[in-house]
């Protein structure tokens, strides 16, 4: 894990799918999305993002083990970009964000998040909206050791 640090995050027009299930359904979600600009020539403007709407580590796993997590994922685009029924296009709102950055299997992510949320109560800060994960690079191309997962957490 790198440093924490509070920092200004732009809103952006995303490509957006939400479903209700376990955090499996994330790598399946990103690809239809994927697809869905291969085929639309739709332009990513960005790394794609998920969107945790449980934002304690116990909501956190009892959502995924009942399956009742809402699970949103998004890809930033630009351009003029239609959506359908599935995939919407909407704006990601942006705001001040607790950011941090954690290296390796996205499995092993929970020590970095269980610092990142000390860090936001030791400051005073309370979460304020869905907590949102962007993989600037992609599983399949590096070894798990070097994954990168960055972390935001929009506060007030």
């Amino acid at each position: 894990m790198e440093g924490i640090s509070i920092v200004e995050v732009p809103s952006q027009q995303v490509l957006g799918i939400k479903m209700t299930g376990t955090y499996m359904l994330i790598p399946e979600l990103l690809m239809k999305i994927y697809e869905f600009t291969v085929k639309k020539k739709v332009g990513i403007s960005g790394p794609p993002v998920f969107l945790c709407h449980e934002i304690s580590p116990e909501a956190v796993m009892e959502a995924n083990e009942k399956g009742t997590a809402t699970v949103e994922v998004a890809w930033p685009v630009f351009g003029i970009v239609k959506g359908t029924r599935e995939i919407k296009v909407y704006k990601l709102p942006g705001g001040k964000m607790v950011h941090t950055v954690h290296k390796g299997p996205y499995e092993s992510c929970e020590p970095t998040y269980l610092k990142l949320f000390a860090w936001i109560k030791e400051k005073g800060l309370k979460i304020s909206g869905p907590i949102r994960e962007v993989y600037p690079n992609d599983p399949r191309q590096v070894k798990p050791e070097e994954i990168i997962t960055e972390i935001f957490v929009p506060v007030q």
